[in-house]
């Protein structure tokens, strides 16, 4: 007989949800009609966080992915006009990508198309049990013991 693994379970549990979490969000988008996908939702999103349009290379660092991958999710966006490639003002070398007015509305779009989904995700939690969840996660995604987080 073997002994349950309650940190598998645990793990096991986690990427269900995560799966879950992916194929929820997926027909939210999907219900929106944006045609975009999910990592190209996720590329949209990086892109808002700059202040000026970033290079490709630093797109690729903050996913964490190959360029090559920013690349292909680019010229799908920029292929539905949601963003464009420009020079760089100081290194014609250089590329850089920037939102388009279709790529703010997409963005807002997805805003809506995220919060609908974990509002589903939620839905079976109390207001007590979405706290201490979002704690628990905070000390997941950080990697720092709970106790720890305040010296």
């Amino acid at each position: 007989m073997t002994t349950p693994d309650p940190d598998g379970l645990l793990a096991e549990q986690l990427l269900r949800l995560t799966r879950r979490v992916h194929r929820i969000q997926k027909h939210h988008l999907e219900q929106r009609g944006l045609g975009v996908t999910p990592a190209q939702s996720r590329l949209l999103r990086t892109l808002a966080h700059y202040d000026a349009p970033p290079r490709m290379a630093d797109l690729a660092e903050r996913l964490e992915v190959v360029p090559r991958a920013v690349t292909t999710l680019v010229d799908g966006l920029e292929a539905s006009g949601k963003v464009r490639r420009m020079p760089d003002p100081t290194n014609r070398r250089v590329i850089r990508i920037e939102l388009t007015d279709d790529g703010h509305k997409a963005l807002r779009e997805l805003h809506g198309a995220r919060r609908s989904a974990a509002e589903e995700i939620l839905a079976p939690l109390t207001g007590e049990q979405r706290e201490v969840l979002g704690g628990l996660l905070d000390t997941l995604v950080d990697g720092i013991p709970e106790r720890g987080r305040n010296c």
